[in-house]
């Protein structure tokens, strides 16, 4: 599978990272996303800017989950920095960014690292 940079192309020498998925999927109200990063992610031993989006089947952003377990537990997950290679998750309430509850249906999480974006994972809010 290509890597999509930001531009929406097919990136050259892309990141390993790799977005786990979220559980459990289906959920009602609350959801983990896991997310592993490699060393090739944080090369020379840098950080690793990190971004999770929630969009809806539009492509549009609903929410930004926040970090769990880690050095900035609580901090939305967006251009955050991780220390280095690693499994690390986030966590959505199922909330959107206006803090109201979203719709039933298919939505996406989109892993970004270092500004190169994953191919999406399909998550799934019942209620």
């Amino acid at each position: 599978l290509g890597v999509l940079s930001p531009d929406g192309l097919l990136a050259q020498n892309a990141p390993r990272s790799r977005l786990k998925g979220n559980y459990p999927n289906p959920f009602n109200p609350t959801t983990t996303i896991g997310f592993e990063l490699f060393e090739e992610d944080c090369s020379g031993g840098k950080p690793c800017k990190v971004s999770i989006y929630i969009l809806n089947q539009l492509q549009m952003l609903v929410a930004i989950p926040t970090a769990l377990r880690s050095h900035a537990n609580g901090t939305k997950v967006q251009n955050l920095t991780y220390p280095g290679p690693g499994e690390y998750e986030a966590f959505w309430d199922g909330m959107d960014s206006r803090g109201r509850k979203v719709a039933s249906g298919v939505y996406f999480q989109v892993l970004e690292v270092n500004g190169v974006r994953q191919p999406p994972k399909r998550m799934v809010v019942t209620k």
